[in-house]
């Protein structure tokens, strides 16, 4: 049988028979599992396709497993404090952790010390229980990530419309683009604009939330209640407004009965067609979107605390191989030469690390400097008087019809190519 593309990771509290385990998503089969300890809730992540790190209940470090080698015992990180949530960047640079009151980043691949990533990891999102969403811009290449204790860093929006405190946050695709959804106590869920920190949509129910996520096209929101239900909400309602409440109805709003108890994870398969959520009740089940009916139903021995679907790494059934870049050791504080145990204070800043060089553009840095070259394009001080303007219009609209020329002979040869008899 053919590895699959994707696979279900999850844990439970009581880790009886194991920390974490990968399933099959499509037969529910037990492919992998890994032993030692047990695993807090939203702290289970991959790194770089190469280890599972996942943070130990109640306790101040984080297991390590090497992706492929299921029958090892995990390897431990020791932290300040105790870990309540752990996230790896999509391009497996990055490790964050939150404890107590403080974010730790590390850069990994460069071993240098340093709660949801976006999915260029250009952007930190972290939520408090003092109900506020805070995005973190991470602007900086591979080699000038450093801490500062000196200083703080200045978060790029702070959102405080939640009433209550923030039980799960997801991140959608598309980089600074992209849109976050957030989930509350207050039994409501928010969906923001990275870019702008706008709010563009608020939905009220009749239960706490306890977790939420996107589907890949952004055409639902799923939402998993404290009363075991589900909600599916459509972002694609002709009647959509910035507040609601939620009801279910023809275009799209649903409700996914099964759970009896609180809903604390979901996830969507890549394309859209199956949901994955995991459950209090100790059960964690895969659903068919369109029909809103369980299709596979994978009991555990204790309260499910993280369940996700990933895509399958490629050297995850290979036994024989290794990791490509060794797991280095983690500093547990920002200066080398510092002492002690403590988490330091509350705040840290990023400065350029000592061998830095010309940093790479980010995405956030290109889409202000696009949006302030469109902005200035309007304005006449950018091309003088009206006559030069005229001017520049000119040589614009012949660059466009030499570029179409150009356009053609390309289309021209290419056919000539295809067309062509052997």
């Amino acid at each position: 049988m053919s590895a699959p593309m994707e696979v279900v990771l999850s844990a439970d509290s009581a880790g009886q028979l194991w920390n974490c385990a990968v399933f099959d998503p499509h037969t529910g089969t037990n492919l992998l599992s890994y032993r030692g300890g047990n695993s807090s809730a939203r702290s289970l992540t991959v790194l770089s396709g190469e280890y599972i790190l996942g943070a130990q209940l109640g306790k101040n470090f984080i297991n390590v497993w090497e992706i492929q080698r299921k029958d090892q015992l995990q390897q431990k990180i020791v932290c300040p404090g105790i870990v309540t949530c752990l996230t790896a960047s999509p391009n497996g640079l990055y490790v964050l952790a939150g404890i107590a009151e403080a974010i730790y980043l590390w850069e990994w691949a460069w071993n240098q010390d340093w709660k949801h990533m976006n999915s260029d990891g250009s952007m930190q999102v972290t939520g408090l229980e003092e109900n506020d969403l805070i995005y973190f811009s991470l602007c900086f290449s591979s080699d000038v990530v450093q801490l500062d204790s000196s200083r703080t860093p200045e978060p790029r929006h702070v959102l405080s419309r939640h009433t209550l405190p923030i039980t799960d946050i997801h991140c959608g695709l598309m980089g600074p683009q992209a849109r976050v959804a957030t989930a509350s106590i207050d039994q409501t869920v928010k969906l923001w604009e990275i870019s702008s920190g706008e709010m563009l949509l608020s939905v009220l129910f009749d239960v706490s939330i306890m977790s939420v996520t996107l589907d890949p096209c952004e055409y639902f929101v799923f939402c998993g209640g404290s009363d075991g239900s589900i909600f599916q909400v459509s972002l694609c309602s002709t009647t959509l407004s910035r507040d609601k409440t939620f009801q279910s109805d023809s275009e799209g709003n649903q409700v996914f009965k099964g759970h009896r108890n609180l809903v604390m994870c979901l996830s969507v398969s890549m394309d859209g067609t199956l949901l994955l959520s995991g459950s209090h009740d100790e059960t964690v089940r895969m659903w068919d979107i369109q029909s809103k009916q369980c299709i596979r139903c994978i009991n555990h021995k204790g309260q499910v605390t993280n369940a996700v679907i990933i895509p399958a790494p490629a050297n995850m059934f290979l036994p024989d191989s290794r990791p490509a870049v060794p797991l280095p050791r983690f500093s547990r504080h920002l200066n080398p030469s510092e002492q002690g145990e403590g988490t330091g204070t509350g705040g840290a800043c990023l400065r350029l690390g000592n061998n830095c060089q010309d940093p790479e553009e980010t995405y956030l840095e290109k889409a202000d400097r696009l949006h302030s070259l469109m902005c200035a394009v309007t304005d006449k001080s950018v091309f003088g008087d009206g006559e030069n303007t005229k001017v520049r219009v000119s040589e614009l609209e012949e660059e466009v019809r030499t570029l179409k020329k150009i356009n053609k002979d390309l289309y021209e040869f290419s056919t000539q190519l295809l067309t062509k008899p052997n």
